[in-house]
């Protein structure tokens, strides 16, 4: 039996796990930038307080999008 091109099980709850807790790093990383940036700390906190949720939305999409193709991952085949 010859099993090819078998794409792993990853659930969508993986992704989106994913999305969020990259994202709490993220967020937290845009604060800091901002802070230092500003010099004021309500600055980061207004700056990552906007940008958490579009860039979730977008991580998510883009972490689907990825999963539909197989470039760069190796399958094992078996013979």
């Amino acid at each position: 039996m010859i099993i090819e091109n078998m794409k792993p099980e990853v659930s969508v709850k993986r992704h989106l796990l994913k999305t969020i807790t990259w994202r709490v790093v993220g967020t937290i990383d845009t604060m800091i930038l901002g802070w230092l940036v500003s010099g004021d700390p309500m600055i980061g906190i207004t700056i990552g307080s906007f940008e958490v949720v579009t860039k979730m939305i977008l991580y998510f999409l883009h972490e689907r999008a990825w999963y539909h193709y197989d470039f760069g991952v190796k399958r094992n085949t078996k013979k």
